[in-house]
């Protein structure tokens, strides 16, 4: 599984997951450092969303909910079939380590969804206890 999180994001959550989970074969990539995307950092939403479409196994992280207010961007999610997990906006005031060791708690929840699940998109909360939330759009 690829991992990838956008501008949205911190690098220092992706290469942090990227630690956790690189023992498993996984890899997370920031937008930054996405190999062969277009325009690396610079691509819009949806030109991140058609690149990783086309590869495979690939996931998303974003804190940005905009992308599914956008028609153009709702839409290219709805067609690309990718796992999307949007964290909640009370990350925005968490310090960076305390966002990563919630990530990195409810990882064997995402990837039992990302098993067992058709593609959707899921807010991730704060709480530790919480859930994944599916998100309708």
């Amino acid at each position: 599984m690829r991992v990838f999180f956008d501008n949205c994001t911190s690098p220092r959550l992706a290469s942090t997951l990227d630690g956790f989970i690189s023992h498993d074969k996984h890899h997370a990539w920031h937008i930054q450092n996405v190999p062969d995307l277009p325009n690396g950092r610079d691509s819009t939403d949806l030109e991140w969303i058609d690149h990783l479409k086309r590869g495979k196994d690939w996931i998303f992280f974003t804190r940005d909910r905009r992308i599914l207010k956008n028609p153009a961007e709702k839409a290219a999610l709805k067609a690309s079939g990718l796992h999307g997990f949007i964290l909640a906006d009370a990350f925005k005031k968490m310090p960076m380590n305390q966002v990563a060791s919630i990530v990195i708690l409810k990882w064997p929840e995402i990837e039992r969804i990302i098993q067992t699940v058709d593609p959707a998109i899921y807010e991730v909360q704060v709480s530790r206890q919480a859930k994944l939330k599916p998100i309708t759009y």
